[in-house]
């Protein structure tokens, strides 16, 4: 499998985020084609992680199929014949969509990320270390890094494409999507989050935390519509930590971009543009951990 910063298919391409690009198909449809790009803090690397997004589409091709009656989501299909099938103009195009698109449902986004985090850790460690704080609110006195949350803390963020995404509190999230769509999105969060931290844990891997997305379908009712959206429970949207290497009090190594963050913290980047260049050992260890989370997850080789 080729690596791939960008794609052009022939359709109209109507957004792209950090990673993906999203082109409409009709009115009610879009397809979502996961490329190698990598973010860290934000920023996109000027390097390309091979395989990376073709992990990225079957994992979350994994947890949608699995949250099948659990809780509505917007994948339609993230099999490349099936999407041809669905969409005549895209048959010279299988190689590239091969593993990395999915076809899904159109929605209308939430302006939020909803952050879980079962274990402290990473940006929230970091600022619970310097004031006993999480997003301005205050947690207990006793926790050290890496410490399980019990319960898990749902943490909102906002969401941002060209800038840091903020942690908030459930108050100003309130304020942004109303109550009752805070109260849907924060139980379907730790319906989706329940499910997944058991089932990676039986896989040998704990995730520390992650983040969701959701949007309205249909006539948009926040009580019928709400669906998850985008990935779910992938090393770019979670902190994936092997189980047999967890220990409470320091930094647990991971299978997510985390290598990639050490790096850039290790050369002491300032987090803004222009990048620094990852060097071909980041890159080649970061595709492994990459492939290696996908492994342990469904037990099969990447296609």
């Amino acid at each position: 499998m080729t690596t791939m910063r960008a794609s052009d298919l022939p359709l109209p391409k109507i957004g792209h985020g950090k990673v993906r690009d999203i082109y409409a198909v009709g009115e009610d449809r879009v397809l979502l084609l996961t490329t190698d790009r990598i973010s860290a803090f934000d920023v996109v690397m000027a390097e390309t992680i091979p395989m990376k997004g073709a992990v990225l589409t079957q994992i979350s091709a994994y947890w949608f199929n699995k949250l099948a009656g659990v809780v509505p989501h917007h994948m339609i299909s993230a099999n490349a014949d099936e999407i041809i099938r669905e969409v005549p103009a895209l048959k010279d195009h299988r190689a590239e969509l091969l593993g990395r698109a999915m076809l899904c449902r159109r929605t209308t986004v939430f302006p939020i990320e909803c952050v879980i985090r079962g274990y402290i850790s990473g940006s929230a460690w970091k600022e619970y270390a310097a004031s006993g704080t999480l997003a301005g609110e205050k947690l207990g006195s006793h926790l050290v890094e890496s410490a399980k949350l019990e319960p898990a803390i749902f943490s909102p963020a906002t969401k941002a494409e060209t800038q840091h995404d903020e942690n908030i509190t459930i108050s100003r999230m309130r304020a942004v999507v109303g109550d009752e769509v805070t109260a849907e999105l924060e139980q379907m969060t730790r319906t989706v989050y329940a499910l997944g931290e058991t089932q990676s844990r039986a896989h040998g891997i704990i995730i520390a935390d992650t983040k969701f997305e959701f949007g309205l379908v249909g006539e948009g009712n926040p009580a019928t519509d709400v669906v998850l959206i985008d990935e779910v429970l992938t090393p770019d949207s979670s902190r994936f930590w092997p189980r047999d290497q967890y220990t409470p009090g320091g930094a647990v190594p991971s299978f997510d971009k985390q290598y990639v963050r050490d790096y850039l913290e290790e050369i002491r980047w300032n987090k803004q543009p222009p990048v620094p260049s990852l060097p071909d050992t980041v890159v080649e260890r970061t595709r492994d951990k990459y492939v290696e989370a996908f492994r342990r997850l469904s037990g099969r080789e990447l296609a």
